[in-house]
């Protein structure tokens, strides 16, 4: 077993979960110490842990940390945003990409931003519905834009390894809050995430 500092919150955390894959690997039927399996546990206890950081972060700061004054008040998109999270129900992963979109009332937001808080919601155990949403009250509560909108594109592994084990199905939420609620803009917003533009 790898040592760790015993005052490190993070390492405590760490030795806790290494225990517990250790014993999921016993109670499946297998050896624990045998050689391939003798890491194992640290491994997944430190990718558990980098899986999970979001916990960890502030997205409405991220968000705030880049707001600038500008007086652009048209439709700004960011599309094709991976989405890499774990299912809350099964400890699976789900994967996909995020739309996002918002009309500026004031201030805009440093574009790499936006990804970097769709990271932070997601590296945390989840639903679609919820991340999806957290995504948008987070854009509208701190930009305070005329607007926003989110659609996230996922496959779930829980649906594709186990039960229904459906291998092409995919999973679409959205959200809008603002002008995305009237049609002509929900319209524009869904029009320009379906087009290749490069």
């Amino acid at each position: 077993m790898a040592s760790y500092t015993e005052n490190d919150d993070s390492s405590k955390s760490i030795v806790k979960m290494m225990e517990g894959y250790r014993n999921l690997i016993r109670e499946v039927g297998e050896d624990p110490h045998r050689e391939g399996l003798s890491k194992t546990p640290e491994r997944a206890a430190k990718a558990m842990q980098f899986l999970t950081q979001g916990y960890d972060l502030d997205p409405a700061a991220v968000l705030r940390s880049a707001m600038f004054k500008e007086d652009y008040s048209e439709m700004v998109l960011v599309k094709d945003i991976e989405v890499y999270s774990m299912c809350e129900h099964h400890l699976l992963p789900f994967f996909g990409k995020a739309h996002i979109a918002y009309i500026p009332d004031g201030h805009i937001v440093g574009l790499s931003k936006i990804p970097r808080i769709v990271d932070i919601f997601a590296r945390r155990l989840q639903v679609q519905e919820r991340l999806t949403m957290e995504v948008l009250e987070c854009i509208q509560d701190t930009l305070k834009p005329l607007g926003a909108a989110v659609v996230i594109e996922a496959q779930h592994m829980c649906m594709m390894m186990r039960g229904v084990e459906k291998q092409n199905s995919a999973t679409t939420t959205s959200a809008f809050t603002g002008v995305f609620r009237s049609d002509s803009t929900r319209m524009e917003f869904l029009s320009l995430i379906e087009k290749r533009l490069h």
